[in-house]
C-alpha cells in the first residue's frame, strides 16, 4: 500500500490485536452451560459461532444493544445442542464476562508493532464493537503511552460500520480521515466502514483460508504492517 501522509493508525481489538482463551471456546461454554443445567456438544463450537455470526450484522441501524450479543451468544449455545429456558440468563453472563481480560490474550507481534508505530510518531487509535474498558484494556496489556485514543460501540452508541464511531474516533485523535489506516480483521465492519468515512484500510486476516477478496492489502500477521505505512 502506497501511504503518504498517513499520521495514524487505528485497530480493531478483538481478533485484531487479542483473542480469546479457553474460558471462550467450546470447553468454556460448556462449563458455563453446566452452571445452567444446558448440555453442549463441544465439538460443534467452530460451527455454532459462524452460524451464529450473521446475527451481528442485523443490528438495527448499527446501534448497539447488549441483547444483540446476547442472543448471538445464546445462538452459539443453541447451535451447540443447548436448549431450555435459561440458555438466555447463561448467554448473558457469557456476554458479561467477554469484557474482562483476564481471559484474553495478546498476539505475540502486536505490541512490538505498536511500539514501533509509536517511535515513528504515528498516533494510534483503537476502534472496538465491544463492552470492554478499553482504558482497562490499555493498562491489563500494558500497552499505557501508546494509544492517543480510543472509542467503544458501547460508549459511543453505534457500531461499527456506521460512520460516526470512526468520526469520533478520528476527531478524539485529531486526525482527517485521509491521513488514517483502519486495522482490523472484519472486512465489513472494520475495512468498509473506515473506507466509507475516507479512511484507508488493512484487513488482517491470520487464518490459513483464503482470505476475502478486497481491493485492499491483506496482512497475515500484524509484523508485516509497519512496511506497509
Amino acid at each position: 500500500m502506497n501511504a503518504p501522509g498517513v499520521t495514524a493508525v487505528f485497530f480493531d481489538v478483538d481478533f485484531t490485536l487479542i483473542y480469546p482463551g479457553p474460558t471462550f471456546q467450546g470447553e468454556g461454554y460448556a462449563r458455563f452451560c453446566q452452571q445452567y443445567g444446558i448440555s453442549v456438544d463441544t465439538s460443534r463450537f467452530d460451527r455454532a459461532v459462524r452460524a451464529a455470526s450473521s446475527l451481528l450484522d442485523e443490528a438495527q441501524e448499527h446501534v448497539y444493544d447488549a441483547d444483540i450479543f446476547v442472543r448471538y451468544t445464546g445462538r452459539i449455545i443453541e447451535e451447540m445442542g443447548g436448549t431450555g429456558p435459561r440458555v438466555s440468563d447463561c448467554a448473558r453472563e457469557i456476554y458479561q464476562e467477554w469484557a474482562e481480560c483476564q481471559y484474553f490474550f495478546l498476539y505475540d507481534d502486536v505490541a512490538p508493532v505498536l511500539r514501533a508505530l509509536a517511535s515513528r510518531g504515528l498516533k494510534i487509535g483503537l476502534i472496538s464493537n465491544s463492552h470492554r474498558c478499553l482504558s482497562s484494556f490499555q493498562q491489563h496489556f500494558e500497552l499505557e503511552g501508546l494509544i492517543t485514543a480510543a472509542v467503544s460501540s458501547s460508549e459511543h452508541g453505534y457500531m461499527k460500520p456506521h460512520p460516526s464511531i470512526f468520526t469520533a474516533a478520528l476527531t478524539l485523535a485529531g486526525v482527517e480521515a485521509n491521513e488514517s489506516v483502519m486495522v482490523g480483521d472484519s472486512l465489513t465492519h472494520d475495512i468498509e466502514g473506515a473506507q466509507r468515512v475516507g479512511m484507508r484500510g488493512v484487513l488482517v486476516h491470520r487464518s490459513d483460508d483464503p482470505a476475502p477478496q478486497t481491493d485492499v492489502p491483506v496482512i497475515r500477521a500484524m509484523a508485516e504492517l509497519p512496511g506497509l505505512l
